[in-house]
């Protein structure tokens, strides 16, 4: 068993963070029952609710807490129900509360640097994760925990450059596929955490993540330190995941050559289905928002090259012109649908931690 924080996985897996829609409670609940972690993501969790266009704020809170119920409720008491939220946004602070208020058992953060994350949850059962995509990055965010709250992570996620959606690398070396690879950055990141397991007296499990991870690269990595995987792209073609049919169709028939890096309206790097959208934006069409939720720090509406939200809302739905397909790099190893259970199987080795 894995312990992370109150919590211990049975199953060293966790589901990663898919937005917009595309991870609720449906995915995450599966998972969470077959004791990995399910994850769900805190992009606009509320985009199917009546009033989202009216108060996107006020919908996301609402739809967060309901899915995180929800998810617990699949999960029949195992595993763990996560959260994913991006530093990115602009109601980070509200969602990151909201989340601890409805009982998440944990959150990790990314797309930027989560520096204040524990005194969101400070006095709360939820553990706290950091995804990093370096040593360097690790570092700054647990000295700052550190000396700022007296705390340090339950857990880290490193993502690394084969992964899907937002990157922490530059787009250069993604482009030119000179980016630092899982193998070297997890000596790194594990060389770090050590003086902070020492300090806090207990060991900070890490998880690797990007380019389609297999039940075999999972017992490699082990053997360099890590305690498992976060897989995403594959856990879309199955029954339970939130998106529609027509989404998880993208997927199931992209190949290696469709996946191009894009440039997000975020400010970072992704790795998305070049789909008519991202073949119109990269000839340099302007698709000016009809509407703005306000959410991303980040995002100028008068001059963005287009709306993310909206585009990954189009996708979730399955529209292929419009729509934003996020992949991770092994996209095109997807090739049929399965249950969630099924597309685990592969993992369940027998875990001692």
């Amino acid at each position: 068993m894995i312990q992370i924080g109150a919590k211990k996985l049975s199953l060293p897996v966790i589901q990663g963070g898919m937005g917009v829609g595309v991870s609720l409670s449906g995915l995450a609940g599966a998972v969470a029952a077959c004791g990995g972690m399910g994850c769900i993501s805190a992009a606009h969790p509320g985009y199917r609710e009546a009033d989202f266009r009216q108060d996107p704020k006020g919908a996301n809170l609402r739809a967060l807490k309901e899915e995180i119920g929800r998810a617990k409720e699949l999960s029949r008491g195992l595993g763990m129900v996560a959260v994913n939220l991006m530093v990115a946004m602009r109601q980070y602070a509200e969602l990151a509360r909201a989340a601890v208020e409805a009982g998440a058992d944990a959150i990790i953060s990314g797309a930027g640097l989560p520096l204040e994350l524990p005194s969101f949850t400070k006095g709360s059962k939820t553990a706290i994760a950091p995804i990093v995509s370096s040593g360097r990055a690790a570092k700054l965010i647990l000295k700052t925990w550190d000396k700022r709250y007296q705390t340090t992570a339950d857990f880290v996620v490193i993502e690394g450059c084969g992964a899907g959606g937002h990157l922490g690398f530059k787009e250069e070396e993604l482009q030119a596929g000179s980016a630092q690879p899982l193998e070297e950055i997890l000596p790194q990141v594990l060389e770090e955490l050590a003086p902070y397991e020492e300090k806090y007296g207990r060991k900070i499990p890490v998880f690797v993540a990007g380019g389609g991870l297999t039940g075999k690269d999972m017992v490699r990595f082990r053997s360099m330190g890590a305690s498992g995987v976060q897989i995403a792209t594959r856990l879309i073609a199955t029954h339970e995941c939130d998106a529609s049919q027509g989404f998880k169709d993208v997927i199931l028939k992209a190949r290696s050559e469709d996946v191009h890096i894009i440039h997000s309206p975020v400010g970072m790097p992704g790795r998305a289905v070049a789909s008519p959208l991202i073949q119109r934006v990269e000839a340099g069409e302007r698709i000016a928002p009809e509407w703005c939720a306000g959410c991303i720090k980040t995002c100028d509406p008068s001059t963005t090259r287009y709306c993310i939200t909206n585009a990954l809302i189009q996708g979730v739905k399955g529209d292929w012109e419009n729509g934003l397909f996020f992949c991770g790099s092994g996209v095109d190893r997807v090739t049929e649908m399965t249950t969630v259970a099924q597309a685990l199987e592969e993992f369940c080795v027998p875990v001692e931690e």
